[in-house]
């Protein structure tokens, strides 16, 4: 079987993986952050947590891309400076920005993200730079245009719902906070959203089954997360906003 095939396969592995991904966090909330509870196994803190599990999505990701013979043309670089601009940034200054508050998470959730994220680096990266085709005219494609413009918005969005999070409490305080500005108007997630539409954008801007099986995947994911989020708000908040959406405004 040649690479292709098995990159092929792989990447029909990821969206298969999200349907049971989806089915189960549905009912089992993944068990960090404000869902975090005990039973899990050894824990690290969330800073150390989330350099662990997002730092394939920088490091094999870019070994990866930089191995393919396509590596300095023009669009594979352009997709390559999408990707890194997302992750550096959760990789290596989110973290930093994190309040401690005496959480832990699970050290089985930290590697089991940062296996899927190897995985994915392979899935993505390997079609960017060597599988895939990215003549210099697709960045002036409709696909790269739109994707691209949808990536930038997926990103703002997100940075800028998590801001909002992060600066809710004042130094030294604890406790929860009802978020608000933004699109916490009408989203308990926005982040979330944030984060989807950057890998909408992706799947547009490479126009690939390898951009689409992260789009699937990460809402496989973030769907039930931003659903138990939107409940544990109404039940710890009874004022909380009645008009809020969990990840869609005005629908879901």
């Amino acid at each position: 079987m040649d690479e292709r095939a098995i990159h092929t396969w792989v990447t029909l592995g990821v969206i298969a993986t999200a349907v049971p991904t989806l089915l189960y966090l549905l009912f089992r909330t993944a068990p960090y952050g404000r869902h975090g509870r005990a039973g899990w196994g050894p824990t690290v803190s969330p800073r150390f947590g989330w350099i662990l599990m997002e730092s394939p999505a920088v490091l094999a990701w870019l070994g990866i891309y930089l191995a393919g013979p396509n590596r300095a043309e023009m669009a594979p670089l352009a997709l390559a400076a999408m990707w890194q601009a997302h992750y550096i940034h959760r990789t290596f200054i989110f973290p930093f920005r994190m309040r401690g508050d005496g959480r832990r998470m699970p050290l089985v959730i930290a590697a089991s993200g940062a296996f899927f994220n190897v995985i994915n680096a392979y899935v993505n990266a390997r079609w960017v730079s060597t599988l895939g085709s990215y003549p210099d005219t697709w960045l002036t494609s409709p696909w790269f245009l739109a994707g691209a413009a949808v990536f930038a918005v997926g990103m703002a969005v997100n940075l800028h719902a998590d801001t909002v999070l992060l600066n809710l409490r004042a130094p030294g305080e604890t406790g929860y906070k009802i978020p608000r500005g933004g699109l916490y108007r009408y989203l308990t997630c926005p982040n979330y959203f944030g984060e989807l539409l950057e890998w909408l954008g992706w799947t547009l801007a490479t126009a690939s089954l390898a951009g689409l099986s992260f789009f699937v995947f990460t809402a496989g994911n973030l769907l039930p997360r931003a659903l138990a989020h939107h409940r544990w708000y109404r039940e710890k908040f009874p004022e909380y906003p009645a008009e809020r959406r969990a990840l869609i405004p005005g629908v879901l």
